[in-house]
């Protein structure tokens, strides 16, 4: 019999009346129906004001503001009709969450009489609080003003909730002097440096008609759900987002038997649930399924516009954990919620195009002669060799270090992985006679009745960090709870200096004499001869790779937060970021000291957390079965029986361990804030972290020799199979 309060959940859980499944409406009733589109704006706006939003949002510039007033008039009266009398500047501080302020569209008109309003002003800047944020130093207290500013190119929306009905407005976040304190102002600056320098390059390949060039996104997010009722009882998954104790269950993952398994029925009226607020907000979730571990599951958009799809992202993980809480669940965003299976992380599709030469990193049926992609692509390679480290940084989380390199996720080495096709035709390339690219030809089942159908031209290769999938590259590095803002930031700035640097050498080349081909031909040649060691298309899990990788490759491996994040202060980097436009250095320094605050704070929570449960949970259940075991033993032996003492014993024995471990890591935190950040971050990676797995052994050793009744915790067995 279970622990009183894990038999309370157990029961209420078997209790529990299924959530109804409502009938899903046709797609075109509600599509987009919570969203005021383009199309929405040209109904409602006069004709030249309308050309007016569309011409910024296309090219760029300053809307009027008395087109602004004309919009917010109609924005306002849109979303009055739908039942909003509030409205929110929503904006992306430094913190991977979501940020919003709301105000009422009501304005007092004395004699007891109101009406509603909202100007162009207050549509396009508000007023937050610019030092209760993150922001590294920028900001001290006394200086509070900061602003928020319409982001013109992300469409506003209505977020329904049981209280009522808000207009927000997706915005950027900058200090009263200017910085940016968010994560969507170096998005839209990186994706403007990144067309620059497309646009260049496709015109020096004889472009004549060069649409904006835009970077894309499509984001598989994996996630975890728990039955509420088990999480309620779980001070780690409540404050923390992960388990720091926890046995492992006889049954995880070891059958294979969940990956793309039928979804479990409570599991699939969530998803459809979520799946209609989605489609009312315009995010076309398109992906559903199992994921590899028990209780684990995943959802991916169709790809977007980086700069929508990373709000629509987070809006993703919103609905994700607010309707969780309308089914009984508590969904997990953590990288690693559960040790010893699979943790979750967030695959970055991206690339990038435009409406008149399209996906430029479609390779066609023969990429060896298909100069446009191969360039694109040479510079996604440079990129990713001279910025590898970077690449690594912006992924780099307290949560995200327990996935890279876990045997479960792609390794902290960050590499290109192409395919057998291009990378037979990179060979060629640094050979000199580029003359053919091999075909995946058609699949042959042996079983007449079954189709045949096109093999792709290479296979896929889940350990590599960053893969070419058949016309984009796959981050899969991102975690799991991470904004896809800072990987996409960073991905469109080294693509922008690389494409920089291969302009200007095809300038300098043909200028010289060259024809196009030529110069091509010698800026190729000398990417692979440059960078080509980041191409690998073997297994990443490997010991083999990581010392091939590090003592003959010399690409870094960066194994935690504490080692990567200090690469945001490299030269290199702040010349990158500065050179392009993106993130001037006082931006990126503050950035190191809110990202470096934010993992030692995690840390810091999760050993104050183990400390609590160790003291006011587990000692005393441990406590009690110890002397249940004592008393057990002494009537034995007044009945001259030969009892067994190895059980006590060892309970005991990890009684002793457990206490000595609390007791150091009680001694280690009240050492963590002397030092700066860089010294913070390196006692949590190199002191704190082992120790707190030192007290997890000993605490899950005693959960598996404890009896069932005295054990408070849920089992990761009640909490990873209980539907």
């Amino acid at each position: 019999m279970p622990h009183p309060a894990r038999l309370a959940a157990l029961q209420a859980i078997q209790q529990r009346e299924p959530m109804p499944c409502e009938p899903t409406p046709p797609l075109e009733s509600i599509w987009a129906s919570d969203v005021f589109t383009l199309q929405r704006m040209k109904n409602a706006l006069p004709k030249e004001a309308y050309k007016a939003v569309r011409r910024v949002i296309r090219d760029g510039g300053k809307l009027d503001l008395d087109v602004a007033d004309v919009v917010a008039q109609a924005m306002k009266d849109w979303a009055l009709a739908r039942g909003a009398h509030y409205y929110a500047h929503v904006f992306y501080p430094l913190t991977n969450s979501t940020a919003e302020k709301h105000d009422g569209f009501i304005s007092p008109q004395g004699d007891g009489e109101a009406i509603h309003e909202f100007s162009g002003k207050l549509l396009v800047q508000g007023e937050p609080d610019g030092s209760s944020f993150p922001n590294g130093g920028i900001r001290s207290t006394f200086e509070a003003r900061g602003y928020t500013a319409w982001d013109i190119t992300s469409p506003a929306y209505l977020m329904r909730t049981p209280n009522g009905v808000t207009l927000c407005i997706p915005t950027v976040f900058v200090s009263w002097t200017g910085e940016a304190l968010d994560k969507k102002t170096p998005l839209l600056r990186s994706n403007a440096a990144m067309n620059r320098q497309a646009q260049r390059l496709l015109r020096l390949l004889g472009n004549q008609d060069v649409a904006p060039v835009n970077s894309s996104c499509g984001a598989e997010q994996e996630y975890f759900l728990v039955d509420s009722q088990f999480a309620t009882l779980r001070p780690d998954l409540q404050l923390a987002g992960r388990t720091l104790f926890g046995a492992a269950s006889p049954k995880g993952q070891q059958f294979d038997d969940h990956y793309f398994g039928a979804i479990p029925e409570r599991v699939q009226v969530f998803m459809q649930d979520v799946e209609q607020q989605l489609y009312r907000l315009g995010i076309p979730a398109k992906t559903r399924h199992n994921e590899v571990a028990p209780g684990q599951f995943e959802i991916a958009p169709v790809h977007e516009a980086a700069n929508v799809a990373t709000d629509h992202q987070q809006l993703i993980m919103t609905v994700l954990k607010s309707t969780a809480k309308r089914h009984g669940f508590t969904c997990l965003l953590h990288e690693k919620p559960f040790a010893g299976i699979n943790g979750s992380g967030k695959h970055v599709n991206w690339s990038v195009g435009n409406s008149t030469q399209g996906n430029l990193l479609d390779p066609g049926h023969t990429p060896h002669d298909n100069l446009q992609f191969l360039l694109f692509c040479a510079a996604v390679i440079r990129g990713v060799h001279r910025y590898g480290a970077l690449l690594r940084a912006v992924v780099a989380t307290a949560g995200n270090d327990h996935r890279l390199g876990a045997n479960e996720a792609p390794p902290a080495i960050i590499s290109v992985y192409l395919g057998q096709q291009l990378e037979q035709v990179f060979q060629q390339i640094q050979r000199g006679e580029v003359t053919a690219s091999s075909s995946g030809g058609l699949m042959q089942l042996g079983v007449d009745t079954l189709p045949e159908f096109p093999k792709d031209a290479g296979d896929r290769n889940r350990t590599s960090p960053f893969a070419f999938t058949g016309n984009r590259f796959e981050f899969r590095a991102v975690g799991s709870g991470q904004s896809v803002a800072g990987p996409l930031v960073a991905m469109n700035t080294v693509l922008a200096d690389s494409l920089e640097w291969i302009s200007d050498r095809l300038e300098s080349e043909m200028a010289a004499g060259q024809t196009l081909e030529q110069a091509s031909a010698g800026v190729l040649k000398q990417v692979v001869d440059l960078h080509g060691v980041a191409i690998f298309g073997g297994d990443g899990y490997s010991d083999a790779w990581h010392r091939e990788a590090t003592e003959q490759r010399g690409l870094e491996n960066l194994k935690n937060t504490a080692e990567a994040l200090p690469v945001l202060r490299r030269d290199d980097v702040r010349d990158l970021f500065q050179r392009q436009g993106v993130i001037n250095p006082v931006e990126l320094e503050s950035r190191y000291e809110v990202y470096g605050e934010q993992y030692v704070l995690a840390i810091e929570v999760e050993a104050r957390v183990a400390l609590s449960m160790v003291r006011t949970q587990i000692s005393p259940a441990v406590q009690k079965q110890i002397s249940c075991m004592a008393r057990s033993l002494q009537q034995q032996l007044s009945l001259d029986l030969q009892p067994d003492r190895r059980n006590l014993q060892r309970m005991a024995a990890l009684q002793k361990r457990m206490d000595e471990q609390t007791d150091a890591l009680e001694g280690e935190l009240q050492q963590l804030h002397h030092g700066d950040t860089a010294a913070s971050m390196n006692h949590c990676a190199a002191v704190i972290l082992p120790r707190l797995l030192q007290l997890r052994e000993a605490v899950d050793s005693l959960e598996s020799l404890s009896d069932d009744d005295r054990w408070p915790l849920p089992s990761y067995r009640e909490m990873l199979f209980m539907r």
